[in-house]
């Protein structure tokens, strides 16, 4: 593990490894680099690999630390890319990596980036009226801050119950029935510092990207869960439509992790995306 400065000051950790061009992976809320360990035989093959643990993430010390806001971790990327000189780079980023890259997007544009790819994540979490495609189709304000206090009361059981009762069956059972895939989840959401975890959560809520989708003029590949715990495939489609000649991949009973359930086919595809044949 190695690390780089952000402007204010805060180390951030960052694995490298491989060589050839860069390759920045942005893992999800709550996980950490190891998010992307299974990948890593393919991937640095021909590549250059980053996978950092975002502020108040994996390895970081919680005390002290400027909050893990969508544009704090935004601006830590531009601060990556600038600490190892990187150019058109491919960047992977899964939930909440895809916000930040949204959010790079905005404040930063794509000079530094070459190709882009987005793991199943809408550019607004939560719905209101006049917008659907959000968590579960339906979670708005108040269900929110109902969530909100779950989280409060006892983190690990609110990420867990967030993930469960949505719309993977699956999920809900396994919860309920407290497989040991669960167990493991919980024992390790426990050894988490809330609080700086909650305020990144409130930030990405609070977030809406939806007017960046249209700027995005890099190809851009999309990965979805035909059977997310968050999101419907119409917002996959609506994600697919609003960013101009986007590939998007539907990955037929796989929840918000497609990539983890369907290893391989993400990986030929993801390198087939970055490295396209003559």
């Amino acid at each position: 593990m190695t690390h780089f400065l952000a402007d204010d000051g805060t180390k951030i950790h960052v694995k490298v490894s491989g060589e050839g061009s860069p390759l920045v992976l942005l893992h999800g809320w709550t996980s950490s680099h190891e998010e992307w360990l299974p990948f890593l035989p393919v991937l640095q093959q021909k590549h250059r690999v980053y996978r950092w643990d975002a502020r108040a993430h994996g390895g970081h010390p919680s005390a002290d630390q400027t909050p893990a806001t969508a544009q704090r971790m935004a601006r830590d990327l531009q601060n990556l890319l600038e600490h190892f000189n990187l150019e058109n780079v491919c960047a992977v980023g899964h939930s909440m990596g895809a916000l930040t890259l949204w959010q790079y997007i905005r404040d930063f544009g794509t000079e530094r980036l070459s190709r882009l790819c987005i793991i199943d994540q809408s550019p607004k979490l939560l719905t209101d009226g006049s917008w659907e495609h959000g968590i579960y189709g339906k979670f708005d304000q108040s269900q929110a801050n109902e969530l909100l206090n779950l989280l409060r009361e006892d983190f690990a059981e609110g990420v867990l119950k967030l993930t469960a009762f949505g719309l993977n069956r699956r999920a809900r059972d396994k919860y309920l029935a407290n497989a040991s895939g669960w167990e493991r989840s919980r024992l390790a959401l426990r050894t988490q510092n809330p609080e700086p975890l909650i305020a990144c959560w409130n930030s990405l809520t609070a977030a809406d990207y939806r007017d960046v989708l249209n700027q995005i003029d890099i190809p851009a590949m999309l990965v979805y869960g035909g059977e997310s715990n968050f999101y419907r495939v119409e917002t996959a489609h609506y994600v697919a439509s609003q960013i101009p000649n986007a590939v998007l991949h539907i990955y037929e009973g796989t929840d918000h992790s497609p990539h983890q359930w369907q290893r391989e086919r993400f990986a030929k595809e993801l390198m087939e995306f970055i490295d396209p044949l003559p």
